[in-house]
């Protein structure tokens, strides 16, 4: 029950497994039971404290606890409170037991548990049903399955799903290919590609695939599925798509369809109250809420009675419909995007990578020769130090001085102008000395670019930052902090201040933390400038980002607002500027500096300055993922933007670090 715990069910504060016990045998003593006593301890205790209460049971009156149950109990309730005496696994492999004992089969219990459970869950499982039954769950499954539907179970069950939430972009495209050929490119269907992929992908790494073969194919991959695959094989990878988009929304729909209607499909409900309610009904609960407008608690209450009502609803911990415990939907979209972010990490891609064949002898001589002479060779220029990585750039300086006796940034500075030499050299300094200028040039002369200020010092890593600090008391014998300070004032050079000392927390998220923060900076009252901008300062300039987006959706939902909604609205100026940066940083990086360059780009003139230093500071970094967000949220590519604003030698050195259109 760490930072992340979502369950109703929490363990028992001052446990005493007797003193348990000897409270259940008293209510199951002498001739009827107090069913009441039994339903309140049980549903109070977590499964590992209802295991130690088994355990002093037989120690103490020499019975089995489940089996005293089975005998004083009757019917749902029964079921019920047996179910949540059993081990997770061991309760699952009960209801696969059952499912597919007997004549017929129960696929829909199959698909519910093999779609949704995690890889230690299905190892789990596996055992489980090994201990208990003697029998091995797999070979069982083939015995009672058939075709595609059987092949997928086995999948599943064998509990090797990628687990690792850093995504690669290729495998992405080639994943989203490879469905598309296999359904709606191909006469008939090859359902082997669907099984694999669908079966082995990480969670984060399939979401990707789905967004992907949407945009590509303009249909969703459910419509795909239910077009190309038929009978259970199509439930079952439905099922394994919604668990892949929002475990808790498949539960949440499985919920509402067993109350829906005339009668109630009871197993289904015991089955997921009891299998979630140490894992997140909560989150189910809210989804159920906002999904079909009424809470889970309400629906339970009027579709159940008795002691199995009282045990459902105790298990349901609260009401959402309660005043304070549901968020409007206004909320969702929001909510789910940070709920989305706190557990995402897409890998990074540079548009500029090392070269191969490598060669800075023939580097430093082509550029000599480019130099050399009456006019300049722009072409090679911009060829050769675009298509270099950094550090290849830094080992071409060395070897250009080793061979001529001359300094490459010197040459070039006499050699080419405007735009193009402000880009050219750029690139050929190391990333924290061009930061470093950058920030220096941004504080020099009358006035300052608080722009360039809030770009730098709120999108850098700790460790770019260090680097900057050095750099920038290497170049100009002074730190930067005495810069800013000396440049900007009140709350925004606290902020800069702050930000530029690179101490932001690394960890990843810590809920409670989470919960007191968003408290911290929703408690200030409208007006109360001052204090609001002190506290959000204290929280987003000095919190991991992974933590910070839990921040986020905590806000959400004490709120109602989008935390960046609320700095708009509250704050001016720098300071609101600086907050908006983090906060956007901190959600999508990317999305941050795509906004920033179509910006720099759009109506009349060209902000050169930003442009240039974005292509140079990210080219090696994220830049592949800018210019997947840039044509995502402004329809056209970054490419076509650039050769729609700028020209020359400028142009093609831009276009050479763009990396291609998309």
């Amino acid at each position: 029950m760490g930072a992340k715990y979502r369950g109703s069910i929490h363990d028992f504060p001052g446990f005493d497994p007797n003193q348990d016990a000897e409270a259940l045998y008293t209510a199951m003593k002498g001739f009827g039971s107090d069913k009441e006593a039994i339903l309140d301890i049980i549903t109070s205790r977590s499964n590992r404290q209802r295991q130690e209460v088994c355990q002093s049971y037989k120690s103490l009156y020499g019975k089995d606890l489940i089996d005293n149950l089975k005998y004083e109990l009757t019917g749902k309730f029964e079921r019920l409170i047996v179910g949540l005496m059993r081990p997770p696994a061991y309760c699952d492999a009960k209801e696969i037991k059952d499912a597919i004992s007997g004549i017929g089969t129960d696929e829909k219990c199959l698909i519910e548990i093999l779609a949704s459970r995690t890889n230690e869950q299905m190892h789990q499982l596996v055992a489980a049903y090994k201990d208990a039954y003697e029998r091995d769950l797999e070979a069982d499954i083939i015995g009672d399955t058939s075709g595609h539907f059987q092949k997928m179970l086995i999948v599943l069950l064998q509990g090797t799903r990628e687990e690792d939430d850093v995504v690669s972009e290729d495998l992405v495209q080639q994943d989203v290919q490879d469905l598309y050929e296999a359904g709606e490119l191909k006469w008939g269907t090859d359902e082997a590609q669907f099984i694999y992929i669908l079966g082995n992908r990480s969670k984060q790494h399939l979401r990707l695939v789905f967004d992907e073969y949407l945009k590509t194919t303009g249909k969703p991959i459910e419509a795909s599925i239910r077009g190309e695959l038929s009978g259970d094989f199509e439930k079952l990878m439905l099922a394994v798509v919604k668990c892949i988009r929002s475990t808790p929304e498949y539960f949440a729909e499985r919920l509402f369809k067993a109350m829906k209607g005339l009668g109630t499909r009871d197993n289904t409900l015991i089955r997921i109250m009891v299998s979630r309610s140490e894992l997140d009904m909560l989150d189910i609960r809210e989804i159920f809420r906002t999904k079909y407008e009424k809470s889970l608690y309400s629906m339970i209450k009027n579709d159940t009675s008795g002691e199995y009502k009282k045990t459902l609803l105790k298990l349901c911990g609260g009401d959402d419909d309660a005043a304070g415990q549901f968020f409007p939907e206004a909320a969702q979209v929001a909510y789910q995007m940070w709920e989305l972010s706190a557990v995402a990490r897409v890998e990074l891609k540079g548009t500029v990578r090392p070269a191969n064949d490598f060669n800075p002898d023939a580097d430093a001589k082509a550029l000599r020769k480019a130099m050399k002479g009456l006019g300049t060779d722009e072409d090679t220029i911009i060829d050769i130090i675009t298509h270099r990585s950094n550090a290849q750039r830094q080992q071409i300086r060395q070897t250009f001085k080793s061979h001529f006796g001359r300094d490459l940034m010197a040459d070039l500075k006499s050699e080419i102008s405007g735009d193009l030499a402000r880009l050219i050299l750029g690139l050929m300094m190391p990333p924290a000395h061009y930061d470093a200028k950058q920030l220096k040039k941004a504080m020099e002369g009358a006035g300052t670019d608080e722009k360039a200020l809030i770009e730098i010092l709120a999108t850098r890593t700790n460790a770019e930052i260090r680097a900057i600090n050095e750099a920038y008391k290497e170049d100009y014998h002074k730190s930067l902090e005495d810069a800013i300070s000396s440049d900007t004032s009140g709350h925004f050079r606290r902020i800069l201040i702050s930000l530029a000392t690179g101490n932001r927390e690394e960890g990843g998220e810590n809920l409670d933390q989470a919960r007191e923060d968003a408290q911290e900076i929703a408690d200030t009252p409208s007006g109360d400038k001052t204090s609001l901008e002190t506290r959000f300062m204290t929280i987003l300039c000095t919190r991991s980002y992974p933590h910070l987006r839990r921040v986020f959706q905590e806000f959400i939902k004490m709120t109602n607002y989008d935390v960046e909604h609320t700095i708009k609205k509250e704050m001016s100026g720098d300071v609101r500027d600086a907050f908006v940066a983090i906060v956007q940083s901190v959600k999508n990086k990317p999305l941050f500096f795509a906004d920033k360059l179509y910006k720099s780009m759009k109506g009349a003139g060209t902000d050169e300055k930003t442009l240039t230093r974005i292509m140079v500071s990210r080219s090696e970094i994220d830049l592949l993922n800018i210019r997947r967000e840039f044509i995502e949220k402004y329809d056209k590519s970054l490419h076509q933007a650039i050769e729609g604003d700028t020209s020359g030698d400028f142009l093609k050195a831009l276009l050479a670090l763009c990396g291609g259109e998309d």
